[in-house]
């Protein structure tokens, strides 16, 4: 049968909306309660929903019972404190699984291409049910900062480079893509996470949102994207010699082309 996926999402899997210019009073992300978590770059991350409204950020299938990346409880202390988030989390109506924002400490081009992941959202996920994919909505103005999306991890030709302007809204089946940010500013940058299901409902959300799925990307300089890709390899392969020499096998060695 398959999922139901998004049709705005289908041509390249990532869409780039309109700008919101509404504000948000910076308190609901600075006064919000932030906890470590796995992530690219050095981050920390303040749950707004999760599995039973804890403060915690694990996948939904790592509890009892486990289920998909969907229907999130709200963590009540932090919603209080950020009710403006929860709203734009909610606003296309789409069902909400995790949802959080991230604090990412500045870094470098070859930290965010070395920390390129994959999101996990569709473990336990019924076919025939709406696709899981994340958005972004960036809270600092971090226009200098950088989402970059690869379909191959290790091929800088399918990269994507996103800036983060406030307010900027990018919806991306992180599944399907390697991702990370560049941030380039000299504060940390903020954004609300949010993983929404696919359906009609994220559709027309998408719509009247202007959703663009061929935006520009930025250009950056050939010897820097070279030089990344080198230090990205070093890094690799010192992580797998380091694992291997206590006996645990990590991923083998990445392609040197």
């Amino acid at each position: 049968m398959g999922f139901l996926t998004s049709a705005a999402l289908s041509a390249t899997g990532y869409v780039v909306l309109d700008r919101d210019e509404r504000s948000v009073d910076p308190s609901e992300w600075l006064d919000l309660e932030y906890i470590g978590w796995r992530s690219s770059g050095i981050t920390r991350f303040a749950p707004l929903a999760s599995y039973a409204g804890d403060l915690e950020c694990n996948g939904f299938w790592n509890h009892t019972p486990p289920r998909a990346d969907k229907d999130g409880v709200w963590v009540r202390s932090q919603i209080e404190k950020a009710p403006t988030l929860q709203r734009l989390a909610l606003e296309p109506d789409a069902n909400v699984g995790r949802c959080r924002v991230i604090e990412l400490q500045p870094n470098t081009y070859a930290d965010a291409i070395y920390n390129l992941h994959q999101d996990d959202n569709n473990r336990l996920n019924d076919d025939g049910t709406g696709w899981v994919v994340r958005s972004w909505r960036n809270l600092t103005d971090d226009a200098d900062s950088l989402l970059i999306l690869r379909s191959d991890r290790f091929d800088p030709t399918t990269e994507v480079r996103l800036p983060l302007p406030t307010g900027s809204r990018i919806i991306v089946d992180t599944q399907r893509f390697w991702h990370a940010v560049w941030h380039r500013g000299g504060a940390p940058r903020y954004a609300l996470i949010t993983s929404w299901t696919s359906g009609p409902e994220l559709d027309a959300y998408i719509a009247d949102g202007n959703g663009d799925p061929n935006p520009r990307s930025v250009d950056l300089p050939e010897a820097l994207v070279a030089e990344a890709q080198a230090e990205m390899h070093r890094r690799i392969e010192e992580r797998r010699l380091a694992f291997e020499a206590h006996g645990i096998v990590m991923e083998p060695p990445a392609p040197l082309n």
